[in-house]
């Protein structure tokens, strides 16, 4: 399968703002954009003017690359957005949410959403008593997911959820850290997701 390998450092310094792709390292001063706070490139300290077609792109490759997702990925997401019902734009940042890669870096499994998804690949991860290892599977509202029962003793899982006081929980997910497992109260809505995004300029650039 297809993966971004480059340093994920650049991609943050691409969009100009922290997409918190690197866990703690992110929280320091190290981190590349307290230190070149600018575009990676020869031109990146020139002056940069987007048109709108280019400003559509920046913001679907940022909420990409939040998410970790490849464009075949996002894509025919977003195509399933577009089909449910309601607004296009929720709809698609409500499944971006619901990804169990992403509800496990949310409740505190892992430090980045590539460290959970490298769990969720493992197998260390269970969703309502039975093994799950697919990192697109979307969680619906009162599903259980939980560290499976063998891997309750992993270090980065430890790791992390000793952590996780560093980032907000979101209200839709119910944490229990002891027994290491969360229950999920409800679908997140569009208010729920406070990084910003302009979900608009993503629809506005596929309805091209």
């Amino acid at each position: 399968m297809a993966r971004y390998t480059g340093s994920v450092c650049r991609l943050c310094r691409r969009e100009n703002q922290k997409l918190f792709l690197k866990g703690d390292r992110c929280m320091t001063d190290k981190c590349a954009i307290e230190r070149r706070g600018y575009p990676p490139g020869q031109h990146g300290q020139g002056r940069i003017k987007f048109s709108e077609y280019g400003l559509q792109l920046r913001e679907k490759q940022k909420i990409k690359r939040i998410y970790g997702l490849m464009e075949r990925q996002f894509r025919n997401l977003f195509g399933k957005a577009d089909r449910a019902k309601g607004i296009t734009g929720s709809n698609l940042l409500t499944m971006l949410e619901r990804r169990l890669d992403n509800v496990a870096y949310r409740a505190g499994f892992g430090n980045s959403r590539s460290e959970a998804r490298q769990l969720v690949r493992h197998g260390h991860f269970t969703i309502n008593g039975k093994a799950v290892n697919v990192p697109s599977y979307l969680i619906g509202k009162g599903d259980v997911v939980e560290v499976h029962q063998t891997s309750k003793g992993v270090t980065r899982i430890a790791a992390a959820l000793e952590s996780v006081k560093r980032r907000e929980i979101p209200q839709w997910i119910e944490l229990d850290a002891a027994a290491q497992k969360v229950r999920i109260r409800d679908i997140p809505s569009r208010d729920d997701i406070t990084a910003p995004m302009e979900e608009r300029m993503v629809v506005e650039l596929y309805s091209k």
